[in-house]
């Protein structure tokens, strides 16, 4: 599962795009939680415009999108009290555990945690 950094550097084909997309272009199941979907998105349309942002969520939403649900919401919750990490970066990790999912991320907030790769 890819974070919000990995498919920025992705879409926008920056340094480490090419280390992404072996994890973004795979056949097999890829999730993209929703708190992704909006991170990516606002950024793109920010920095890039609609249509860069539209391309992406266009990719985005060809892959399995997992909403924020009450129990990744609780999940979310406790880690952020136990990694300390902020509420976006709780959600992504906690969306991973709950399909043990690799995270593969250039987010450093994240390396030290089990189940994570850093790019």
């Amino acid at each position: 599962m890819v974070d919000s950094s990995g498919w920025l550097e992705y879409v926008t084909d920056d340094t480490k795009a090419e280390d992404f997309a072996p994890y973004i272009e795979a056949q097999n199941l890829v999730f993209v939680p929703t708190i992704v979907l909006y991170e990516v998105y606002k950024r793109l349309w920010l920095a890039q415009g609609k249509t860069v942002a539209d391309r992406f969520a266009s990719q985005a939403l060809r892959k399995r999108v997992v909403p924020l649900d009450e129990d990744l919401a609780l999940s979310a919750a406790r880690v952020s009290l136990d990694c300390r990490l902020a509420m976006a970066d709780a959600i992504i990790y906690a969306t991973a555990q709950r399909f043990q999912a690799q995270l593969i991320t250039s987010d450093p907030h994240f390396q030290s945690l089990p189940g994570v790769t850093l790019v």
